[in-house]
C-alpha cells in the first residue's frame, strides 16, 4: 500500500495587518457602518492580512512553498508535481502553479491549478494524493493560496469584512506508512448562485459584476449540513470514529460554523484548530494556514489523526483524514 505522507508545511501572509477597528475607520469614510463588535460577534474575526499591489497569489504561494520545503528537508529538485488551489490566479494563463515552479527553479514535473474556491486546498490535496498512489508522482508540493481582497466590493459590508489573503503549503511524499488515509470530495453546481464572482472578461473588458458576492445565511446552512455529512462519510471510508480524531482543522470562514460542526461531531473545543480570528477567511489558504499553525505550535504530534475540511463556492466541499 502506497500512502501520501505530509513531511512538512509552510505559510505566508501579507505584511499589512488590518484590525476590525482599522477596517471600520476605513469603511466609515465611504459611509459604510461597521464595528469590531459587529464583526467579531457574527464571525469571530478580529483582524485580517491584506495584500499590497506587489504581493500576489504567486509571491505568497512561493514563500509558503519555500518554507514547506525547508520544513520537510526536501530540495526543490525532488518535487515532481505542484498542485495549487486558488481562485485568484495571477494571470488567466499560464497557471499560477507554473509561475511558482519557475520561482522555485524547478524545470520538470507537472504543475497546474485547481479551482474550487475555499475547498481548493482539499481538492488539490486529493489530486496530489491520487497521483502519488497511482505511482505518477513521488514528491508533491500542494498549496492553497488566494488574494480575495483584490476582488472584494469594499462598499458591501456583507462580504468585505470577512476575507483576508494568504498562502499555505505542504510537501507530500510516497510512503509505506499511513499518511492521507481517506479523502472525500463533493460539488453541487445548482448552488452556484449563493457564493460567486459572476463577472468575466471578453475582448479585454470586464463583463458583469467583478466582485465576490455571497448569500451568507444560505452558505452557513449548506456548509454545516454538507460538512457534517462529509465528515461522517470520510470516517466511515477510513474505518474510524469521529471520537478518534485528535485534531479538527476546518475551513476558517466563521467561528460559528466551526463551533456548530464540532458540536455535531461531538468533538471538544480543545481538539479544534481555529485561526479565523487572526486570518479571517483566506479561501484556499485557510486550511493549510491553520494546519501549519497547529504544527508550529506543537499541537500535532506523530501518530495524531487530523480531519481537514473545506467548503466554498461552486458549491464545493470535502474532507481528508491525515495520519501524522
Amino acid at each position: 500500500m502506497v500512502y501520501s505522507k505530509i513531511l512538512g508545511s509552510g505559510s505566508a501572509l501579507p505584511e499589512l495587518i488590518v484590525s476590525n477597528d482599522d477596517l471600520a475607520e476605513k469603511l466609515a469614510k465611504d459611509g459604510i457602518e461597521t464595528s469590531d463588535e459587529w464583526i467579531n460577534s457574527r464571525t469571530g474575526i478580529s483582524q485580517r492580512y491584506i495584500a499590497s499591489e506587489s504581493e500576489t497569489t504567486s509571491s505568497l504561494a512561493t514563500k509558503a512553498a519555500k518554507l514547506a520545503l525547508e520544513d520537510s528537508n526536501i530540495n526543490p529538485e525532488e518535487i515532481d508535481l505542484i498542485v495549487l488551489g486558488t481562485s485568484t490566479p495571477d494571470f488567466i494563463f499560464p497557471s499560477t502553479a507554473c509561475l511558482i515552479q519557475a520561482n522555485l527553479g524547478i524545470e520538470h514535473g507537472a504543475a497546474f491549478d485547481v479551482q474550487a474556491v475555499c475547498s481548493g486546498f482539499l481538492y488539490a490535496l486529493t489530486v496530489a494524493d491520487n497521483f502519488i498512489k497511482a505511482g505518477s508522482s513521488k514528491t508533491a508540493l500542494v498549496i492553497g493560496a488566494d488574494t480575495l481582497t483584490k476582488i472584494l466590493d469594499w462598499k458591501d459590508r456583507r462580504t468585505c469584512v470577512l476575507f483576508g489573503d494568504g498562502a499555505g503549503a505542504v510537501v507530500l511524499k510516497a510512503s509505506d506508512e499511513p499518511g492521507i488515509i481517506a479523502t472525500q470530495l463533493n460539488a453541487m453546481g445548482s448552488l452556484n448562485n449563493i457564493l460567486n464572482t459572476p463577472g468575466n472578461i471578453r475582448h479585454g473588458e470586464i463583463v458583469g459584476d467583478p466582485f465576490l458576492r455571497m448569500d451568507g445565511q444560505a452558505v452557513f446552512k449548506q456548509a454545516v449540513t454538507k460538512l457534517e455529512k462529509s465528515a461522517l462519510e470520510v470516517c466511515e471510508k477510513a474505518g474510524v470514529k469521529p471520537s478518534e480524531i485528535d485534531w479538527f482543522i476546518p475551513h476558517q470562514a466563521n467561528a460559528r460554523i466551526i463551533s456548530s460542526l464540532a458540536r455535531k461531531l461531538e468533538l471538544p473545543e480543545e481538539r479544534v484548530v481555529m485561526t479565523v480570528s487572526e486570518h479571517a477567511n483566506t479561501s484556499a489558504a485557510s486550511v493549510p494556514l491553520a494546519l501549519d499553525y497547529a504544527r508550529k505550535q506543537g499541537l500535532i504530534k506523530p501518530g495524531h489523526l487530523a480531519m481537514l475540511q473545506g467548503v466554498g463556492g461552486g458549491f464545493t466541499w470535502g474532507s481528508a483524514l491525515v495520519k501524522f
